[in-house]
């Protein structure tokens, strides 16, 4: 790829006497070569005319934007001279950037790239990132070629619904990732999505991570043997996982999950509601998380509605945070309150701000996915549930190999938050599981339990994230210009 942008951009040179230049037309990976121009027997060319011999010439950045309209920064040229008198030898050098490919569907996986991607350039600060990413990967400085949300789906019929789109999105990266070749791909959880086209760049010779392990200790535990033809290695956030793939004979790092050492051990409550500018008078606090996808929303939002005014029935100064992930889950749950409910006064709908509404609450009421986790981590009662379309649900039932859904009832190996999930979920039922969270006798034990899961999950996951990409990446990968 390199090798014609960097004759286009000589080409005041080549121009000069083609017959002098000497090019080696091969390039080791991405890293540091030197391309030689032979020596000029006579007076130096009018381009040389006047500069000091030894000194640079040029320095010229080159983009992807000139080759494929993107705007990821992937080297320089650097040009400069030496010699004696009127002969002289003219040197460019290439300095390759790091170019690594990611791709994270959810805002889950949002929040592992984005701190993947931070990691990653404590170590190697010129490598550059493509792929699919959520507003966080964007800030810490991503180039995302889709929009994450056209990959925010879960369930078999969901995914039928939208399968041509997404099997035409991924022909497009696996295509794009094949021409630019990045120094290794790091697919992000969606393994539905990510473990086929990690298998289809792996083939083709290009470096594969998978960040997140499948739930095969839950469920499809068969699926490790497809899991080691995709990736290179597998990044694993929780403790159970490494054995199962030292077993299998795949190459396994654990990293811990980087919210065990975001997260204070003991929550900040007050401060989050003084942020969130609560009125100390509220009370209880309670926040609802429906979800990341719209489709959770659709099937959960009215629920968590209707249990909320149940709720208020029993506590009339109750105060409701709903924090959401997306503007059209936002606007999507925005719609529902106004139409179903008579008491939106006493529901404080947010674009954002999740980690601050869960650590502001008394209790929460959450949709299964890694937000139980966050709610673990911070300490917080919650009652976890999911429902979903009838077949979907059918052709998911009996598959898993654990009595829970919830990451922490599953961490702790006992129940310790209740689960209503799919008929399970009624509006009164949702409204007894939060009161009792409110109000539990076994508050001290989950407690307990909840600093057992904090303590076990804890890890440099940012020194295990550079120590896992060091083999791949390499020193020269390091340098982020010229010597």
């Amino acid at each position: 790829v390199f090798f014609p942008i960097m004759v286009n951009v000589l080409s005041a040179i080549r121009t000069v006497d083609p017959d002098m230049i000497n090019l080696v037309r091969t390039l080791n990976g991405r890293r540091l070569q030197i391309f030689r121009l032979v020596e000029f027997p006579s007076a130096m060319p009018a381009l040389f005319s006047g500069l000091r011999i030894g000194s640079t010439l040029a320095v010229i950045g080159v983009t992807v934007g000139e080759l494929v309209g993107g705007n990821l920064g992937l080297g320089f040229l650097l040009v400069s001279s030496e010699g004696q008198g009127n002969t002289a030898a003219v040197f460019v050098t290439i300095i390759m950037l790091t170019l690594i490919g990611i791709v994270a569907g959810e805002a889950s996986g949002d929040l592992l790239g984005a701190g993947f991607i931070e990691a990653v350039r404590s170590r190697w600060p010129d490598a550059r990132f493509v792929g699919i990413g959520g507003p966080k990967m964007l800030a810490a400085g991503m180039h995302s070629v889709f929009p994450q949300e056209m990959l925010a789906v879960r369930g078999y019929v969901e995914v039928l619904r939208r399968l041509p789109a997404l099997l035409r999105i991924r022909g497009q990266l696996a295509r794009r990732f094949l021409s630019q070749r990045p120094d290794v791909f790091v697919g992000v959880d969606a393994p539905d999505f990510n473990l086929a086209l990690e298998r289809r760049l792996r083939a083709a010779g290009i470096a594969t991570l998978h960040y997140v392990s499948p739930s095969i200790w839950a469920w499809r535990g068969k699926r490790i043997r497809g899991i080691g033809r995709a990736a290179g290695r597998v990044l694993a956030l929780f403790p159970m996982e490494p054995p199962l793939y030292q077993a299998a004979g795949i190459p396994v790092s654990y990293v811990g999950h980087p919210l065990a050492s975001m997260l204070p051990m003991q929550p900040d409550t007050m401060g989050a509601r003084r942020a969130l500018r609560i009125d100390p008078a509220s009370g209880p606090v309670v926040t609802l998380m429906p979800g990341s996808r719209m489709a959770e929303v659709e099937h959960l939002g009215l629920r968590f509605v209707r249990a909320a005014e149940r709720l208020l029935e029993r506590h009339p100064g109750a105060l409701f945070l709903v924090p959401l992930a997306t503007r059209p889950t936002f606007d999507l749950f925005d719609r529902m309150l106004r139409a179903h409910s008579a008491r939106y006064d006493r529901f404080q709908v947010m674009f954002g701000h999740a980690h601050q509404a869960l650590e502001a609450c008394d209790a929460a009421l959450i949709a299964s996915g890694t937000a139980t986790l966050e709610a673990a981590l911070l300490k917080k009662p919650m009652v976890i549930s999911y429902h979903m379309p009838w077949l979907s649900y059918q052709l998911m039932r009996g598959r898993g190999y654990l009595p829970w859904v919830g990451l922490p009832n599953i961490l702790a190996g006992r129940e310790i938050v209740p689960e209503l999930l799919q008929d399970a979920a009624t509006e009164e039922a949702l409204a007894v599981a939060l009161e009792g969270q409110l109000d539990n006798p076994q508050a001290a034990a989950q407690q307990a339990a909840f600093r057992d899961i904090h303590e076990a999950l804890r890890a440099d996951t940012a020194a295990a994230i550079v120590d896992a990409m060091a083999p791949l990446l390499g020193p020269l990968a390091a340098k982020a210009g010229p010597a």
